[in-house]
């Protein structure tokens, strides 16, 4: 393997029958399967159908609250990244839901972006692009199809601008939100799509898992729903010329207390997710 040319991609599943398999095609497609290294989270969870082609880890689930098992995972990812960077370069971390696409008009490849010479920085982050259904514009989802030819509409969000790009071994924190101790840069041409409200009805059925509600992930959903609303009532900006904006804000703007990383937007971040993005996910 030739580590100057090589990337690592990390995450972790647990009770999913959603996103698992579309993560492994997208970032199997393009950094290659074995590459690709997934935790299972609990001995008795079902395996998603490409197991095979990757590195598939099952591991003991530890039941945990939110804020605790977030911190959990995001200590054991680390460690583990820091120990692949002994044979890759890059080293990706992110949610199951979460996927990293390089700007259509660059016409590269993500694995030809990534390979290039990002001087001394450590870690890369990309403009968080919340997707949602639009609750009177758009049906249920279908699986078969790719995301992006059944959804339009999209919050650009400083949760989910995440700095997933390790560059060298480091540290993050809950959730991928952070790298600590360190700043962070937002890319130019990097957006880490989340597709966690991809399908209403399928969001709002897990709100009332029992699992769910027991590791006090109910109010975060609650909160994250609140998406739907935004998308019926805001009107859909044009996205290039927004994306400008949100970028600089989000590298300057940030809260005392969170210097390394960036403070929510303020007033309508809706926007129309551009045709060149169509069937790349």
């Amino acid at each position: 393997m030739n580590k100057k040319r090589s990337i690592a991609v990390i995450s972790m599943v647990r009770n999913d029958s959603f996103f698992a398999d579309k993560w492994i095609s997208y970032y199997g497609k393009q950094l290659g399967f074995k590459n690709l290294y997934l935790f299972i989270d609990g001995l008795d969870q079902p395996l998603p159908t490409q197991a095979q082609k990757i590195n598939c880890k099952p591991i003991v689930h530890r039941p945990m609250k939110r804020v605790q098992g977030d911190r959990f995972r995001a200590r054991m990812v680390s460690q583990f990244a820091q120990s692949l960077f002994s044979r890759y370069s890059v080293v990706l971390a992110m949610d199951i839901d979460e996927f990293l696409i390089v700007d259509p008009n660059k016409n590269q490849s993500l694995h030809e972006y990534l390979t290039q010479d990002f001087d001394t920085y450590s870690s890369l982050s990309a403009l968080g692009i919340d997707v949602g259904q639009h609750p009177k514009l758009e049906k249920e989802i279908d699986l078969k199809k790719p995301f992006l030819t059944q959804r339009s509409y999209a919050q650009v969000s400083d949760r989910y601008t995440k700095p997933v790009v390790a560059l060298q071994p480091l540290q993050w924190g809950s959730g991928f939100h952070r790298v600590k101790g360190q700043n962070y840069r937002i890319d130019s041409n990097l957006f880490l799509f989340h597709f966690g409200l991809v399908d209403r009805a399928t969001t709002l059925q897990k709100s009332g898992d029992k699992e769910v509600v027991q590791a006090g992930w109910r109010a975060h959903l609650n909160r994250r729903v609140h998406l739907y609303d935004n998308l019926e009532s805001c009107p859909a900006q044009d996205a290039d010329s927004f994306w400008e904006k949100a970028r600089k804000k989000l590298n300057s703007k940030r809260k005392w207390y969170a210097w390394n990383k960036p403070a929510p937007l303020k007033g309508n971040a809706i926007v129309l997710i551009p045709e060149r993005f169509t069937d790349l996910v």
